[in-house]
């Protein structure tokens, strides 16, 4: 009999476990929204408002101008040192073509052992799977939805999975763990176990700003104050993992967290990226965020102040940087730490920032300095 591994974050799986996971684990698998388009209409889709229904296209937080945009995809690609990409939507096969070329690139660019897998309900241009596979791709992940869990044959769901199953790619699905209904996912699962699928993930039910009606009209509840999961998904995984270990079933079954996806996969992926993106003078936490020094200007008083930075204060060049779009100069904060109160006397305004390393670089964080100031 199989042992029920515990995994990292309240994740656990029985073996085989994707590629894709463990590399997710890593922080080492680039996730591209290749579009939110999407031919369904999933009651529990976590994409946001931004993204959901919407042909935008982002490579992990990093959005590119258009489908051509590839140079933001290959960098992207670098910046974490990914040994592999998970190609998502909305439905990645409403712009199949656009899959087939980002797959091909990146096999190029990167090599075959790149891994690449990718989420689909297959309801539209399921044909084109094969297409997708022989440019490259390793994995496919469907979706077949709740209502035809309990009965896949009498579904349109069963031909592009049966289709492909002997092809060279892992097939596999990927399905939310929903409260009540462990039988009819069990019942999906034994279905994949007798056609030969690889795995199943359960991923932990989330709330999120676009689902969040449907899921409070549903009576779902949050299963704590800190965490956006949903209660009780958490359990139904648990126990269908229980199941089928009992019934020693081959296929693998891992249950994905959200507190996997947030504390392990973001985590570790935000961390390599900030080795690689970091300045000379920025500090990585141990979170992988990125602390500095900041310095607000007007472009009128730009040259100002970098004269003042240079001359007066002859401070290295590669200890400072201006950032144009934020319209700041970014600086050592053990540098600002000592200039801070004469800058503000000047009337410049000074900031100890926290922020993400990610392409959007989200701030966490903002104190003004010198620190004993205590408004912004």
């Amino acid at each position: 009999m199989k042992q029920i591994n515990n995994w990292l974050n309240g994740s656990i799986y029985l073996d085989p476990l994707s590629p894709a996971c463990k590399m997710c684990a890593q922080g080492s698998k680039m996730v591209v929204l290749v579009t939110g388009l999407c031919s369904s209409n999933c009651y529990y889709c976590p994409l946001s408002f931004k993204k959901g229904g919407k042909d935008r296209i982002f490579a992990n937080e990093w959005e590119l101008e258009n489908e051509k945009d590839t140079k933001k995809l290959i960098k992207e690609a670098e910046n974490i040192n990914a040994t592999g990409a998970g190609i998502t939507g909305g439905d990645p096969l409403l712009v199949w073509r656009r899959v087939k070329e980002y797959i091909t690139l990146l096999k190029e660019l990167f090599g075959s052992k790149f891994h690449i897998h990718l989420y689909t309900t297959g309801i539209k241009n399921a044909n084109h799977i094969i297409d997708l596979i022989s440019a490259g791709l390793d994995e496919v992940r469907f979706h077949p939805f709740p209502e035809f869990w309990g009965k896949l044959d009498d579904s349109s769901f069963k031909k592009p999975i049966k289709n492909v199953l002997d092809s060279s790619a892992d097939i596999a699905i990927e399905i939310p763990s929903i409260p009540s209904l462990e039988s009819e996912t069990y019942s999906l699962i034994k279905w994949a176990n007798d056609n030969g699928l690889k795995w199943i993930n359960l991923n932990e039910l989330e709330f999120s700003e676009r689902n969040f009606k449907q899921f409070e009209d549903k009576g779902y509840k949050q299963k704590d104050e800190l965490s956006a999961a949903v209660k009780g998904s958490q359990k139904s995984a648990i126990s269908i993992l229980k199941i089928a270990q009992n019934d020693d079933l081959d296929i693998g079954l891992h249950y994905c967290s959200v507190s996997f996806k947030d504390g392990i996969q973001l985590r570790n992926r935000i961390k390599r990226r900030a080795k690689n993106v970091a300045k000379k003078y920025d500090v990585i936490t141990e979170e992988g965020t990125i602390i500095k020094g900041v310095i607000y200007c007007t472009n009128s008083s730009f040259d100002k102040l970098l004269k003042l930075l240079k001359e007066e204060y002859q401070i290295p060049e590669i200890y400072f940087f201006y950032d144009e779009n934020n319209t700041r100069i970014e600086i050592g904060l053990w540098i600002l730490d000592k200039i801070s109160e004469e800058l503000d006397k000047k009337g410049y305004k000074c900031y100890m920032v926290e922020e993400y390393p990610t392409e959007d670089r989200l701030q966490i964080e903002r104190t003004p300095m010198p620190i004993n100031k205590s408004t912004s």
